[in-house]
């Protein structure tokens, strides 16, 4: 068992006694009262035996209600101990699902919450095997599992105090073979331990693979990549299944070693009772031999319970320190002070305002409470940036740029330059290592992040688009936006045309992230959903590199409409859609190798020239 499953039970603990110590307490009163009603059930079976059916044998005239009533006595004590079992596992159902409900919001939430290299770093498959398999194993233990084990505890304690007052000697020989046989399981349930902890890793494998395949089947079919698929699936998927052998191989063997156990430890008891009634000693009776064997049964069969559940168990514990782990991600870092609001302008100056201006401004909030605005601008800076994913893998090297107010930068070069990684870091997806990125005068770091990420607009060229209606797709790039306001988007991003021409237009329910649509009314959605937030920076990253021709012209007087009066960056995959930049910025290994406008760059006749003419294919 891993070292930190102890830790995971303490916190999976915490949430049970958190918000349900009422029920909780409830399930346990019920499980106490369970536990006596099946221990005095098995000590009324001598009273039933000895003081009832023994004295009938042999009488001439039996009476048969002292039996009846002993019968209908014993039946009430164990109808007693079925309501209560059926109450508490009533109860640890509603609480086992309410702490799931917990665990799974608050690991949504702390999702939330992680950085981008985290998903970058990390299978999607294998962070939902944590909110799908994982939590499946914990819902059979804290459903299931966890009151097995309280009852079992509670019935072997209360079991064995009876057994050692009805007979030590006995009670010695069946506590000789238990002991024998939890050596025997605890070394088999050992061997389980480490390939259940390995089962619910290769799990999230073959689920992040399978993920992978759904989302690029067509590639797959494309280039008939099927055998290769197939080989890599077989091969992750022959690893769960080793995996998982060895884990109920070992586990699978537990019940039937347990089961045959008891039936030895039965008839040696039988025996060792039947001689010591036989011989007079310990004062035992044919009911007192019967009511000790239900006795050991009420011992045995919860252990045998117990043993049974800890495979199930161990895969919880793995399941749960998979889940606390993501947990436990250090979400993304954020220090900023400086807002975005709403601003007006008044005769002091500007002041914040809650209605939608289109005038913008930083609030730098002294530590006195007072506040100061300034204008948001545009103005965009990079002073010797460096920056890399992985250690001694520079990406940028001490990069200086800038974009004035209104400008529009254009970024070109091979892939692998640095063009995406520059608008990546303006969003503060990631953070530098070295220099400064400057925002109107502020450094990026001393702004709040949701508050910068509000201030640019993004469109990228893989689009993503969410199951509900066009409208609210849209909507997504401003919460509070109108319908109206929806409508006006759509018209700038000329997406009006075919929304009107779907199914239900506006009301048009998107599903399977744009099933059915084509790429490029994808991309046209997606550029609306950033007009209708009406950012005063946009961003640009091949927005328009999977739309034809003929449509990227409608689309591009759109987006020249929406770039009007604010600062782009463009990341460029055709050339001709940039010539009206103020500045063309060209990347070369992490390097701003070149900048200038269109025609500056091609009378250089450097790299943008051969970029621009094809010469660098050729060359």
């Amino acid at each position: 068992m891993s070292k930190n499953a102890g830790a995971s039970a303490k916190r999976l603990l915490g949430y049970l006694t958190g918000a349900y110590k009422l029920r909780l307490a409830a399930v346990v009163l019920c499980i106490l009262i369970s536990a006596a009603a099946s221990v005095r059930g098995a000590l009324f079976l001598k009273t039933l035996i000895d003081d009832h059916i023994t004295p009938m044998i042999g009488a001439t005239n039996p009476s048969y209600a002292g039996l009846l009533q002993a019968i209908l006595v014993m039946a009430g004590i164990y109808l007693v101990g079925i309501v209560a079992a059926f109450i508490y596992n009533r109860l640890m159902v509603v609480i086992s699902q309410g702490v799931l409900k917990q665990l799974r919001d608050e690991m949504f939430s702390h999702m939330q919450t992680l950085p981008v290299r985290y998903f970058d770093t990390n299978q999607t498959g294998d962070i939902m095997s944590r909110y799908t398999n994982d939590t499946d194993t914990l819902r059979q233990v804290l459903s299931r599992g966890l009151p097995q084990f309280v009852s079992s505890g509670v019935t072997i304690l209360m079991a064995f105090i009876a057994m050692v007052a009805a007979s030590p000697l006995l009670t010695l020989v069946s506590v000789i073979t238990l002991a024998l046989m939890f050596r025997v399981v605890g070394a088999i349930g050992a061997k389980s331990s480490h390939f259940f902890q390995k089962q619910q890793k290769d799990i999230g494998a073959v689920n992040g693979y399978i993920e992978e395949m759904i989302g690029g089947q067509k590639v797959v079919k494309v280039f008939c990549y099927e055998e290769e698929s197939q080989q890599g699936f077989d091969k992750l998927n022959q690893r769960l299944c080793d995996s998982a052998t060895q884990a109920s191989r070992y586990a699978n063997i537990i019940a039937p070693v347990m089961g045959n156990f008891r039936h030895v430890q039965d008839v040696l008891l039988a025996i060792v009772g039947g001689a010591l009634a036989v011989s007079g000693l310990g004062g035992l009776t044919l009911g007192g031999i019967a009511s000790f064997l239900q006795l050991n049964r009420s011992l045995s069969m919860p252990l045998g319970q117990i043993f049974q559940q800890i495979d199930i168990v161990i895969m919880a514990l793995a399941g749960a320190e998979r889940i606390f782990g993501l947990m436990d991600e250090t979400p993304e870092q954020d220090q900023g002070l400086v807002t975005l609001v709403n601003a007006k302008q008044t005769t002091d100056g500007l002041a914040e305002t809650p209605e939608h201006t289109g005038l913008w401004a930083w609030k730098h909030t002294a530590q006195n409470g007072a506040a100061a605005y300034t204008p948001l601008q545009g103005d965009i800076r990079f002073n010797e940036v460096s920056f890399h994913y992985e250690e001694e893998k520079p990406v940028l090297h001490q990069v200086s740029l800038f974009a004035k107010p209104g400008q529009k930068i254009a970024l070109v070069g091979a892939t692998g330059a640095g063009k995406t990684t520059i608008t990546n870091l303006i969003n503060r997806f990631y953070d530098i290592q070295q220099g400064e990125i400057l925002y109107d005068g502020i450094n990026i770091s001393d702004i709040k992040k949701a508050d910068l990420r509000r201030s640019l607009g993004i469109v990228l060229q893989d689009t993503h688009l969410f199951t509900d209606t066009v409208w609210e797709n849209i909507r997504y790039g401003n919460p509070q936006a109108t319908n109206e306001e929806v409508m006006a988007a759509a018209k700038l991003a000329n997406a009006h045309g075919f929304i009107s021409r779907l199914p239900d237009g506006y009301d048009t329910i998107i599903q399977g992230d744009g099933a059915g649509l084509s790429q490029g009314q994808k991309q046209l959605l997606s550029i609306a959903r950033a007009a209708v937030a009406d950012p005063p920076v946009m961003i640009l990253d091949e927005a328009t590199s999977s739309i034809d021709t003929r449509t990227e012209i409608i689309v591009q007087r759109g987006m020249d409409a929406l770039m009007e009066g604010r600062t782009v960056f463009v990341i460029a995959h055709r050339l001709s859609t940039i010539q009206n930049a103020h500045a063309i910025l060209v990347m070369e290994n992490g390097r701003v190798a070149e900048r200038g406008n269109h025609q500056q760059l091609l009378e250089q006749k450097g790299i943008y020239y051969r970029l621009y003419t094809g010469a660098a294919e050729t060359a």
